[in-house]
């Protein structure tokens, strides 16, 4: 409702012009709708149903305007009241900038039919009355908007959390990938999920723009204090692609680890990743020196302790065996400098040169790609070795 207008006509002159624009109407709604196909062509790519929606709203514009300029001070008359002649998914097919158009289109038409409708003396009293409902109606489509986006907002956030909980517990099938479309997700390439702890005061909202400012499509979620993010992007070729990219997101998240699961195919076989990665986050606290953003292959040691059955399998599978299958007595030799620390104790105790112990510590770390002279990865291969004896002990 608007302040009123100025008291330039009298209740007369305001009655027969309502009465020229009565029997007018159906014929500026038709002008109206016609000036809207010709001036925009988003409006012709709309189907059939919302086309005649905006027919309908252009009409209740133009009757709802009548109303009010028939009588400015009724309380009841609400220029915003003209959108509730459309159903509110129609904000999902028209955008805010295209609702403004509409409205300058249709101030635009009514206004050039001025000339025909009232005589010249009237015309500035009418131009100002258009002008006065229209600021009204654009302040209503604004409102409107920015209601349905904020009930669109919460809706969405509940179901990328549910397709997130989905891909955790393994059931992310083609109805879920579908739901992930719905929502803006496509596949580009290979998917990380990244798990960290959440920002204070930082909404979802923030991290997504961060990610989708780096070419990935994101999914987020927050469980509990922490962020999971799912993202998918042709950067992804390798584990230290992503490692590096996520390395750019690390002021969005709070204090403590960022971990990155190993990298999936999509978004359906996306599971193990993120089981990964959250096992390794509510571990990673026991490896005081652990990278803010690690890995969950770095946390392997103290996710195996954890008694994760995945973490076992990966050194028995991806260290020990290789170790064991180089020959050369790479595995001896591995064993035997763990145990006494040096070149030349171990090659003491096997009875060779130096020489050959720091060949075939070299041969390890090629086959393992975990060093002896790092104390790091030497607690990995010792972890891995032990593991190993024990299972086919």
């Amino acid at each position: 409702m608007t302040g009123g207008l100025p008291p330039v006509l009298s209740d007369q002159r305001r009655a027969t012009i309502t009465a020229h624009l009565v029997a007018h109407s159906g014929e500026l709604t038709t002008r109206v709708v016609e000036a809207i196909q010709s001036r925009h062509s988003w409006f012709t790519r709309l189907g059939a149903e919302e086309r005649s929606w905006i027919t309908v709203v252009a009409r209740a514009g133009i009757d709802n305007f009548i109303s009010w300029f028939a009588d400015d001070a009724k309380a009841d008359v609400n220029p915003g009241s003209l959108f509730n002649a459309a159903p509110r998914a129609l904000t999902r097919k028209v955008s805010l900038h295209q609702t403004v158009d509409l409205v300058r289109t249709t101030v635009d038409v009514v206004g050039e039919q001025i000339n025909e409708l009232v005589p010249p003396q009237e015309r500035r009293a009418l131009e100002l009355a258009i002008v006065y409902f229209s600021r009204d109606v654009a302040f209503a489509a604004a409102e409107l908007y920015a209601r349905a986006a904020e009930l669109r907002g919460g809706w969405d956030e509940r179901m990328e959390a549910l397709i997130i909980d989905a891909v955790v517990r393994g059931e992310a099938d083609d109805m879920v990938v579908s739901r992930a479309s719905a929502l803006g997700w496509h596949s580009q390439g290979a998917v990380m999920v990244v798990v960290g702890p959440s920002a204070a005061g930082a909404d979802l909202e923030s991290y997504r723009h961060a990610a989708e400012a780096l070419g990935l499509a994101v999914l987020a979620s927050r469980q509990g204090g922490r962020v999971i993010l799912i993202g998918s992007g042709e950067q992804l070729t390798d584990r230290d692609a992503a490692l590096a990219l996520v390395a750019r997101l690390e002021s969005r998240f709070g204090v403590g680890n960022i971990i990155v699961g190993p990298l999936a195919p999509d978004l359906a076989n996306a599971n193990r990743a993120a089981r990964t990665a959250l096992a390794a986050a509510r571990v990673a606290y026991a490896w005081p020196d652990c990278p803010r953003v690690a890995s969950s292959a770095q946390l392997l040691p103290e996710r195996a302790l954890a008694n994760q059955d995945d973490a076992r399998e990966a050194l028995l599978e991806e260290i020990y065996k290789p170790l064991a299958d180089a020959g050369g007595e790479l595995l001896h030799t591995a064993a035997s400098f763990l145990e006494h620390g040096s070149l030349e104790a171990t090659a003491r105790s096997l009875f060779i040169h130096p020489n050959t112990v720091r060949y075939r510590l070299k041969r390890i770390a090629q086959t393992t790609g975990n060093s002896l002279t790092n104390p790091r990865q030497a607690y990995v291969l010792r972890l891995a070795i032990t593991l190993g004896r024990l299972a086919e002990g």
